[in-house]
């Protein structure tokens, strides 16, 4: 049997190929929209890619399973578990809809479908046997969302991106259920989760890429729990705030979308769009163009930029060539295809300045643009929080003309929230170095 893993750190999402060596067919599981690496690695193995699974409909990246259907013309199994109406729509001819206890036969390699509820309500995960290599016991599971290293997925998707009122206390007690089932498979058995740590698909990821159950039963905090009360608790309690773009995945990974074609972006024709500056914070901060917003271009920078993209709006860019295509390009990952021109720093008028220093304690106007729980956990008495994903679409209580010192924990969010309240019409905006974390605690 082969086996790998393809990690995208933009994403911090895992996907799968799986092949029989002895029939030379394989699986990719999860794949995201471009699909190109899957092929060029099973051609180099001398296998071919006959079908593709999907654990659930994603909600932080555009899903590949389309794509990989119309261009290899691969059996597609996805599943048919879960509630009718927010299930898969669209799919293409032929798409196998599995269902609890399902196989999947691929070559000499099986592939048991296990209902998983609670991330979302569709959810399965993947057991593996490899049969062609002698075994008649799993080798591994592919969890999705269900179950990663150290965490188990969120339960409040559905209510904060597509709006199903109530759903998360729910989707908790599914989630418990679904653990209790997974306790009875072998502590020996390999996890293969769907996203690692910087995901916002759950609270606390570990880092490491895969585990084993036996360890999850023993150091994972979600089969510590002594009841489905504590557990529903636990995990509805601190989750982050999805990015706005979360909701427009599970738009695209339900109906369908445009497939997969990378372009190039050329100079920008028109510099009035929303443009968004993916230099370094310390280059933002010595000079920038009004208004445009700077989310730097690394491994956070689909989990900022998601909360402000308009997919019916086409945006520019600033920065070097090959650091705007390759942005450009993983926004095509969460189904973005709208970047129109890139600016060259040297060509813009570089009008604004941040002003970066430490604060006092006494300062009137401070906002703090960090998320709910770091702000519940300690702030400044005269300080106004919007959490900086919200600016565009909050009033902002200050004067525009008027000094307004601007903090989140470390200087990142801040950094984001100068041009965002630029475009507001603010003035005179002072980012406080090192944000909150460094604030002395005499003041």
């Amino acid at each position: 049997m082969f086996f790998k893993q393809f990690y995208d750190q933009h994403l911090s999402q895992s996907s799968y190929l799986v092949g029989c060596q002895r029939t030379g067919e394989a699986i990719v599981i999860d794949p995201k929209r471009d699909i190109r690496d899957y092929i060029e690695v099973a051609e180099a193995e001398g296998l071919t890619i006959t079908h593709a699974a999907e654990t659930h409909i994603h909600a932080d990246f555009a899903s590949g399973i389309r794509d990989i259907a119309a261009k290899l013309n691969v059996n597609v199994y996805v599943s048919g578990e879960g509630d009718e109406t927010l299930g898969y729509k669209n799919m293409p001819d032929g798409t196998i809809f599995v269902k609890n206890n399902d196989d999947i036969h691929v070559g000499n390699v099986t592939l048991k479908v296990i209902y998983t509820p609670g991330h979302t309500p569709e959810s399965i995960s993947f057991l593996l046997i490899d049969k062609g290599g002698g075994s008649s016991v799993p080798m591994g599971l592919f969890s999705g969302d269900f179950l990663f290293v150290g965490d188990v997925g969120r339960p409040d998707l559905l209510e904060k991106t597509v709006q199903v009122s109530d759903s998360t206390e729910d989707s908790a007690k599914k989630m418990y259920q679904s653990i209790q089932e997974i306790k009875a498979l072998p502590d020996y058995i390999q996890i293969w989760p769907g996203h690692g740590a910087g995901s916002p698909c759950g609270k606390s990821l570990g880092a490491v890429p895969t585990s084993t159950l036996g360890y999850e039963k023993i150091n994972n905090w979600a089969f510590q729990a002594p009841d489905e009360a504590t557990f529903t608790t636990e995990l509805t309690t601190d989750q982050p705030e999805p990015p706005h773009h979360f909701a427009q995945m599970k738009k695209i990974n339900q109906y369908g979308n445009e497939y997969f074609k990378p372009y190039i972006v050329y100079p920008a024709g028109d510099k009035s769009l929303q443009t968004f500056d993916v230099r370094t914070r310390n280059a933002y901060h010595g000079g920038h163009r009004h208004g445009t917003v700077n989310i730097p271009f690394d491994k956070n920078f689909i989990n900022q930029i998601g909360w402000y993209l308009d997919y019916e709006q086409p945006i520019n860019l600033v920065g070097d060539n090959q650091t705007v295509q390759d942005a450009a390009y993983v926004l095509q990952l969460i189904g973005f295809d709208l970047v129109q021109g890139y600016v060259k720093p040297k060509d813009e008028v570089i009008s604004q300045h941040v002003h970066s220093k430490d604060i006092t304690g006494k300062e009137k106007n401070v906002l703090d643009v960090r998320n709910d729980s770091e702000w519940n956990q300690g702030h400044l008495e005269q300080a106004v929080h919007i959490p900086h994903g919200k600016l565009l679409g909050t009033e902002v209580p200050f004067d525009t003309n008027e000094p307004l010192f601007v903090h989140c924990q470390s200087g990142v969010r801040s950094s984001i929230a100068v041009g965002l309240l630029e475009k507001k019409g603010f003035k005179n905006i002072i980012n406080i170095k090192e944000g909150y974390k460094d604030i002395g605690k005499d003041v």
